[in-house]
């Protein structure tokens, strides 16, 4: 253990429950997740929830459970059904591992979420978060579910001052969520903790006035509250310049490429696509030559119609958007290939940055 939590001897624990379970009763939000405590939709919730904003997931979240309403729905549906759910929420291996993990909870728990820490955490994409919030939330156990919002209230409620952003500082405060928790009511404890970082104790100017355990807080005491958590910067993003080809063909359709089963974005759908190495590359003919190296396309680039940034966790896309024709093109046996009408392409599920390529490109040709 890293550290000695004497820090919480300093609070009155069971005044520190009833005041933050009080205030998450009274101020909690109506999100879709609440109305019921079933493990598949807490699970499901908590998996979209992980890098992505709760007013973002809300209508994700409503349509997935109207698609796949049970654990066998989901094991059973075709994946590219699925991805098509999950389109554009990012971070697409979430709902791969989902999905396997459910098939798994299909076939070897005759459809029910585990109930055990041990037997959950064997789940693939279940980590000790998700498995705290699912066993907390949806079973009632006093299991930590320990988050970027829950390490941020108590470092400051018990001035932690370890690095957030180690790895290694996770088992500092899932021993602090073990000793703090409620027993009679874990769901709402840890509810409260994360709705806590989520509405008022923010990462940049806090409401500490606002703050139900204010009067349990150290960082508050000391005046420190802005100067946790402590959290080491991330390294800097990588760019990568590419050149995409929105392609046509006689007929009006559109060339689209499945991208490789595994990897970034795995098994989505794109435009063509080079990466540029050299701004030279960037001239009409030059990127023609390239998508034959690389494509095999014997394509005519028509001119460019924009650029888009794109921005992932640990690198950045800057995307220079042409419009082109197919000059000769043999679809090749093994689907990754395909030529579909825009309303045929509804079918298929792109990332964000492919569905603005896409909505540069409808929006260029309207105006003409």
């Amino acid at each position: 253990m890293l550290i000695e939590l004497k820090t919480i001897e300093k609070i009155n624990i069971n005044k520190f429950q009833r005041d933050l379970i009080a205030w998450f009763k009274q101020e909690q939000r109506d999100l879709p997740w609440r109305k019921d405590q079933d493990p598949y939709k807490v699970w499901v919730s908590e998996i979209m929830l992980q890098q992505t904003r709760v007013d973002t997931v809300i209508p994700y979240f409503n349509r997935f459970i109207e698609w796949f309403p049970t654990i066998e729905s989901l094991a059973d549906a075709d994946e590219d059904k699925v991805l098509k759910a999950w389109e554009g929420l990012g971070y697409y291996s979430r709902v791969r591992n989902l999905q396997s993990a459910v098939k798994e909870v299909k076939e070897k728990y005759m459809g029910k979420v585990p109930n055990t820490p041990d037997e959950i955490a064997k789940l693939k994409g279940v980590g000790p978060y998700t498995a705290g919030a699912i066993l907390s939330i949806a079973y009632g156990l006093p299991e930590p579910a320990v988050d970027g919002n829950v390490m941020r209230v108590l470092s400051r409620i018990l001035s932690i001052w370890e690095d957030i952003a180690k790895p290694s500082s996770r088992k500092v405060f899932e021993k602090a969520v073990r000793e703090l928790i409620s027993h009679e009511e874990p769901s709402e404890f840890n509810q409260a903790l994360m709705e806590l970082g989520a509405l008022v104790c923010t990462p940049t100017s806090p409401s500490c006035l606002l703050c139900p355990v204010r009067d349990h807080c150290q960082a508050f005491s000391e005046g420190v509250q802005n100067d946790l958590p402590v959290k080491t910067k991330k390294n800097k993003q990588r760019v990568i310049e590419l050149a995409t080809v929105v392609l046509t063909d006689d007929s009006g359709k559109f060339l689209i490429h499945k991208r490789p089963d595994n990897g970034l974005l795995a098994n989505l759908w794109e435009c063509p696509n080079i990466e540029i190495h050299h701004p030279m590359q960037t001239e009409r003919e030059k990127i023609a030559d390239l998508f034959m190296d690389s494509h095999h396309l014997d394509i005519e680039i028509e001119k460019a119609i924009g650029q888009i940034e794109h921005v992932f966790s640990h690198l950045v896309w800057n995307i220079k958007v042409y419009t082109g024709k197919i000059r000769t093109f043999h679809q090749p046996g093994n689907g990754e290939w395909k030529l579909a009408s825009l309303e045929e392409m509804e079918n298929y599920a792109f990332p964000v940055p492919y569905q603005k390529v896409f909505k540069m490109y409808k929006e260029k040709n309207e105006r003409h």
